[in-house]
């Protein structure tokens, strides 16, 4: 570990940025979670939702992101609190951590090319997609834990055994240095590239359709919020990579906003990707019916 990261380690500056950073998960863990509890609930209770891809998808989607500030908040916490873990517990929370975050973009990769296969190839989207979309997303985790594995052992070499069972008040994490960024920035453009692709195709399908009608609007609409959402959740993270782990009250404070913004992000994707569809909003109203007219239970003393 280099003098500048046990300094920032050591600083009041880094239990400062983490109690602030799990006040932030604490507020939208509590949000995503709500939300990820009533949209599985109503897909997991129709089977007709069950058997479309983008439905899937939309719930793993979303128990990404509740798992992302959940882990968000142990983290956080121990460094707060200073909990004086050993090294290898701080690494292996933060790595949970940084998976989720991964597999959240890897979601929003997945859904992009699911719309422009629905969109673009129809009859072979239904029976191809469908055969393979667990196949894919084993795949996607498999990708993703085996990258931040190799991560790990690329930076943990000057680490001996002693180090890493030694307690650590503040959690340090290693994964700060060159190849770690070059490779979260390539992962980063990869998958950028590929949304950006399947969007370009889905917009060039509806001019080549040419059906400027209501719903066609309400498409290309639907396409630019989700650049939108997709721009704060890759544009924080791509500054936070590039700059590193940096002391400084600037650097500081930068990173407090890009967490904002990649925070307030995630909290209104599972609206916009799920509230924004037609049928999950009419599944939503008719759940929403049944809990207020069959919620009040009636016992001896009257209703509860």
């Amino acid at each position: 570990m280099n003098l500048s990261s046990e300094h920032c380690n050591i600083s009041d500056w880094l239990r400062l940025e983490a109690t602030v950073k799990a006040s932030f998960y604490v507020v939208a863990f509590t949000f995503a979670m709500f939300v990820t509890v009533i949209m599985t609930k109503i897909v997991s209770q129709n089977s007709e939702l069950r058997r479309e891809v983008r439905y899937i998808l939309l719930c793993h989607y979303l128990l990404c992101i509740s798992s992302f500030y959940c882990s968000g908040i142990v983290f956080q916490g121990m460094r707060a609190l200073s909990a004086n873990s050993p090294l290898l517990i701080c690494w292996v929370v933060f790595g949970a951590h940084i998976s989720f975050g991964d597999g959240i973009l890897f979601t929003l990769t997945l859904m992009a090319v699911n719309t422009y296969m629905m969109i673009c190839w129809p009859l072979t989207s239904l029976s191809l997609v469908d055969s393979v979309k667990y196949r894919i997303l084993t795949g996607t985790w498999i990708t993703i834990i085996l990258k931040n594995i190799c991560l790990f052992f690329i930076e943990g070499t000057n680490f001996t055994a002693v180090a890493i069972l030694k307690s650590e008040p503040l959690c340090p994490v290693i994964l700060n240095g060159i190849p770690t960024r070059v490779t979260d920035m390539v992962f980063f453009f990869l998958l950028l590239t590929i949304i950006l692709i399947s969007y370009f195709l889905i917009y060039q399908e509806g001019k080549r359709a040419g059906h400027f009608n209501r719903s066609n609007a309400k498409a290309r609409k639907t396409v630019l919020i989700n650049l939108v959402q997709i721009s704060l959740h890759i544009i924080p993270n791509l500054i936070v990579v590039g700059l590193g782990k940096i002391c400084g009250v600037f650097f500081f404070a930068l990173n407090l906003v890009l967490l904002g913004i990649f925070a307030f992000a995630q909290c209104f994707n599972p609206l916009i990707y799920g509230l924004w569809n037609k049928e999950l909003q009419r599944r939503l109203q008719h759940w929403m019916c049944c809990q207020l007219w069959h919620g009040p239970t009636v016992n001896s003393r009257g209703p509860v």
